[in-house]
């Protein structure tokens, strides 16, 4: 080996350059693990809340240590930017991808039009964007353009107006109004990510993740380590639109509500029942009002909704003068607001209040049944629905307290806020009435004005906030708005306990296959054995320091992609130790032997490593979130791999050699293993060929016939991963489920008190307060089967002292879900391709291509078809989802990377033998191979089955398909590309005996 010193100088410098960067882990772990340590000794179990504040205490800690030298004068504070960044699986939080309403941004430049074609061509961009893969708008220009007539976007009625004016103009065509528009909307999307990376650094989380996606209008949102689901939900998806409108009193509203409840009961009722005509009540006076109740009270009127639709939901009226009309529970807010929408109670409403806009106040808890309760206002509100006073005006926002002491916020406006907000407030003082402060269509405090006009333009938002939700509402408003709506299309919540276990599993799958393998490497070619055991540590070595320099993230599946970084480095060394035996059996000398066994293996190691890694690049662009984590590990492990196996592994076998010493690259009882194996396998196609028809046959029945159970990656919905304090039977539970969503799916994940719950309901419904309906509708299913007492704040957190709750979340909305499953078959049908291409490239045959795409289809078909037969007959989870997929193209690698090596063989075996028949030449390659093939399908089984067992329920599906595609792969390198590559060369007649000369001519 030439330059044997620069190769010594890189590995060494790589060696400690991987150290350095891996210390920065070291150190923060040593600095946290002491942290915690501390706050175990402050703050004992036997605390109330003693979770929260003794993560409070390890704050402390942490910030008073942070800037003081640790180890090499590096400081925590250091540490912590560059450690190893562990991902959300690993380390619990939050991941969501939000999707900016563009549709909302061009309402907005439009101001609002009326213009039809424009309100149609917004309607018909959703059809479109959910059929192919246009942004919304590109979706909404092609829908503008297909409406009949001259409709042009310059038009007064839609752009040409005074938010635009500068800009778009009447003469301009639709296509350079859409230049403009693209830059706008691009321009709104950025200013949308820089509201939300400003409330998230306030929010106090550290290594959080904020990246734009393209040109989708998507943000992508990773916060490790967050566990206040609701408050990072609510942080992410205010829009922060503040308004101040004047508000209605109770007395002038309830005899509305009063007739409304008569009209709804009218028109709920059968025809039979509604002979009797609706009197109207237009004026009650305060003392009337339990006179308009019917001398009922209000107890008995709740319980009677079927004949009071309105008033039977009533839980308490406002108090008279003030500006609550009547309080009603959270969920029964939807159920009333379609009641108000109602065109025959609209009508009720008196001239002077026919804008009236009726909106609920900030939820609150009934201290006596825990349940939360919304108030209803009612704002008076204009035919244009502008406020008065909007958010704009606010220059300032700081968390402070009442006159009560409680929690709230205090605001600083602009010189023409504060001179719009005298004016209000004088207003009100005058009439004895309150304004409301609505903050996203939520009414937050509606403070009465009782000493003439406030002046400075100073104000006070109050409303029993708790101290994080008057800080989270302050930096919110400093922020600023966000120019349009924010919906999670898909997000990901990881409880941080179910974060440990998922590290320990990793850890614990990590050093059983790597202990498994070495010992096997040692026993099957002893001291080289040893060599190539050095190899592969320092190859984990680099792969770490690599991920820790650039500042990647490990996940679960990143490490099981270092793991399979194990197989791939022992194929390489058996790939070498084989060509080294055989360089012996041919009777060589020793030094010779390892020179030419090196130079052989060279073409074979490099070409089975391109084509994994070319599938492991196309998971790394169509993959998302752990499945890039998967690739990135799996690539990097090919590239240390490759230089371990032939620069560090040749360094110490030249070393030990150097002075004549004998090393054997077996051992006794592997010495001639696999040496004399002469086996017909083209002699046995034919019964391949029947055993695969068959596998094929029933794995296409059941793929037509029983389907594959989608994950929700590929259909959209919600799963939730919820453990029990004890055994509990699925099927009862999807019963309780199914009551409150309709359908439901519930199934075993791990033990039998843990279940992974999955519901498509209300999933095309995009608002944080649809997730919190369902969440809500789970824990009343679940109840029954949680711990006494156990509250709903309790089963959010995954209670960390009963490990009882919910442990992890995942939603994925309508439109990315067909995103990603069209991203999957991308990724596969391009995987093909480019397999096609590179062995048509490198072998220069398409009989050799054809063989190779005909053995990776028989696997994929033959896995799909396992993971439908077997969908309901597994202890774990066989959903298609993207770990799936990243499964299925890791297959397709190893499948062609046993297929390569046997192709490289077989040329090898052309330009030796030209006088060989061409069935001689093939069966000669496969069986030279065999101990090769075995070797390395054995290691990576062994591997396989190490992270199956121990590495976590989450990705045993995944598992089971590598498992199998390896098994099938194995197969079918022999099996099926080989005679499919033989039978269409023998059809043709083509002789495929390769010369050296030419070959050295063409390249």
């Amino acid at each position: 080996m030439q330059n044997k010193g620069l190769v010594k100088v890189f590995a060494i410098l790589f060696g400690l350059v991987s150290i350095y960067q891996l210390s920065f882990t070291y150190i923060a772990s040593k600095v946290e693990g002491e942290a915690e340590e501390y706050a175990v000794s402050k703050i004992s179990e036997n605390t109330e809340d003693y979770v929260i504040k003794r993560d409070l205490e390890e704050k402390k800690y942490l910030d008073s240590l942070g800037a003081e030298p640790v180890l090499l004068g590096i400081d925590y504070n250091s540490a912590k930017d560059k450690e190893l960044n562990k991902g959300l699986d690993l380390k619990g939080g939050i991941n969501v991808i939000l999707q900016i309403s563009v549709r909302d941004i061009l309402v907005g430049l439009a101001n609002n039009s009326k213009d039809p074609a424009f309100n149609q061509a917004l309607d018909r961009a959703v059809e479109i964007q959910t059929e192919g893969t246009d942004t919304y708008l590109e979706a909404f220009f092609q829908a503008f353009d297909e409406i009949p007539g001259d409709n042009q976007l310059a038009s007064p009625d839609i752009f040409a107006n005074k938010t635009l004016s500068e800009e778009v103009h009447f003469e301009m065509s639709n296509a350079e109004v859409q230049t403009i528009l693209t830059r706008k909307v691009d321009e709104s999307v950025d200013a949308a990510f820089e509201v939300l990376r400003k409330r998230i650094d306030k929010f106090g989380v550290t290594q959080p993740n904020l990246q734009r996606l393209g040109n989708t209008a998507r943000i992508l949102v990773e916060l490790p380590g967050a566990r206040d689901v609701q408050r990072v939900q609510s942080l992410l998806q205010s829009t922060a639109q503040l308004e101040f409108w004047h508000v209605y009193k109770m007395d002038e509203m309830v005899s509305f509500l009063s007739s409304a409840n008569e009209v709804v009961k009218a028109m709920e009722k059968p025809k039979s029942e509604t002979d009797e005509e609706v009197t109207d009540s237009t004026s009650v006076e305060g003392d009337e009002i339990t006179d308009l109740l019917g001398g009922e009270s209000l107890d008995e009127l709740a319980e009677d909704v079927d004949n009071d639709p309105i008033f039977g939901r009533i839980q308490g009226l406002g108090g008279q003068g003030g500006p609550v009309i009547a309080t009603f529970k959270l969920r029964d807010t939807a159920v009333i607001n379609s009641y108000l929408r109602m065109p025959q109670v609209r009508s009720l409403l008196p001239q002077e209040q026919r804008f009236a806009k009726f909106v609920w106040g900030k939820p609150i808890e009934n201290p006596e049944t825990g349940e939360e309760l919304s108030e209803l206002y009612a704002i008076k509100a204009n035919r244009e629905n502008i406020p008065p006073l909007s958010g704009n005006v606010v220059t300032d926002a700081s968390q402070t307290f009442d006159q009560r002491g409680q929690p709230a916020v205090s605001m600083q406006m602009d010189g023409t806020g504060a001179r719009i907000w005298e004016e209000m407030t004088g207003v009100a003082s005058a009439q004895q009435t309150q304004i409301a402060i609505v903050l996203d269509n939520i009414v937050y405090s509606a403070p009465g004005v009782s000493r003439g006009a406030i002046s400075g333009g100073r104000s006070e938002i109050t409303g029993d906030f708790t101290l994080n939700e008057a800080i989270d509402l302050a930096n919110v408003l400093r922020a600023g708005k966000l120019p349009a709506s924010a919906d999670i299309i898909q997000s990901e919540i990881v409880g941080p306990s179910l974060g440990q276990e998922a590290i320990d599993s990793g850890i614990m799958s990590f050093l059983i296959a790597l202990v498994l393998v070495l010992l096997w490497m040692i026993f099957y070619y002893g001291r080289a054995g040893v060599y190539a055991d050095i190899a592969l540590m320092v190859n984990i070595l680099f792969i770490f320091g690599i991920l820790a320099g650039l500042g990647a993230v490990l996940t679960l599946p990143g490490i099981a992609g270092i793991v399979l970084t194990i197989g791939i480095s022992v194929d390489a060394n058996v790939l070498i130790f084989e060509r080294i035996r055989e360089e012996f059996y041919k009777g060589k000398a020793q030094k010779d032997a390892i020179k030419d066994g090196f130079n052989n293996a060279l073409s074979s190691i490099l070409d089975a490593n391109i084509t994994t890694g070319l599938t492991g690049i196309i998971l790394l662009v169509f993959g998302t979130g752990p499945i890039k984590g998967f690739a990135t590990t799996l690539l990097i492990g090919i590239l240390t791999s490759l230089f371990t196996a032939i620069f560090i592994t040749r360094l110490f076998i030249e070393r030990y050699t150097v002075n004549g010493k004998d090393l054997k690259f077996s051992t006794a009882l592997t010495k001639n293993l696999f040496r004399n194996v002469n086996i017909d396998f083209l002699g046995k196609r034919k019964i391949a060929y029947i055993i695969s028809g068959v596998l094929i046959v029933l794995s296409l029945g059941s793929l037509f016939t029983q389907g594959l159970n989608q994950g929700i990656d590929f259909v959209g919905g919600r799963t939730y991963t919820v453990r029990f304090d004890k055994s509990v039977i699925a099927s009862e539970i999807q019963q309780d489920l199914a009551a409150v969503y309709g359908t439901a799916e519930a199934k075993t994940f791990g033990g039998n008190n843990q279940l992974k719950i999955s519901t498509a309901y209300k999933v095309d419904e995009q608002s944080g307060e649809v997730d919190s309906e369902v969440q809500e509708l789970l824990f009343q299913a679940l109840q029954p089967n949680l711990p006494e007492g156990f509250t709903y704040q309790d089963f959010l957190s995954g209670d960390e002292t009963k490990q009882v709750g919910l442990m992890q979340s995942m939603k994925v909305g309508p439109t990315i879900a067909s995103d990603i499953k069209r991203a999957s078959v991308w990724a596969i049908s391009g995987s093909l391709i480019v397999v096609f291409l590179y062995i048509l490239l490198r072998f220069r045959r398409w009989q050799f291509s054809l063989g190779a795409v005909a053995a990776v289809i028989h696997d994929t078909i033959i896995v799909l078809g396992l993971f439908s037969l077997l969908r309901n007959a597994m202890p774990f989870s066989m959903e298609i989802d993207q770990a799936f997929i990243a499964a299925i193209l890791t297959v397709i690698g190893y499948s062609l990377n046993d297929t390569v090596v046997v192709f490289d063989r077989i040329r090898e075996y052309f330009n030796d033998n030209p006088s060989w028949k061409l069935s001689r030449v093939i069966n000669s390659a496969v069986n030279s191979t065999i101990s090769r093939t075995l070797n390395t399908s054995f290691t990576t089984l062994v591997v396989l089955l190490a992270i199956f067992i121990f590495g976590g329920d989450s990705i045993r599906g995944f598992m089971f398909a590598l498992i199998i595609g390896v098994i099938v792969g194995t197969y079918s390198s022999v099996f099926i590309a080989t005679p499919v590559m033989f039978d269409t060369v023998k059809k043709k007649g083509i002789d495929l005996k390769y010369k050296e000369k030419e070959e050295e001519i063409e390249a």
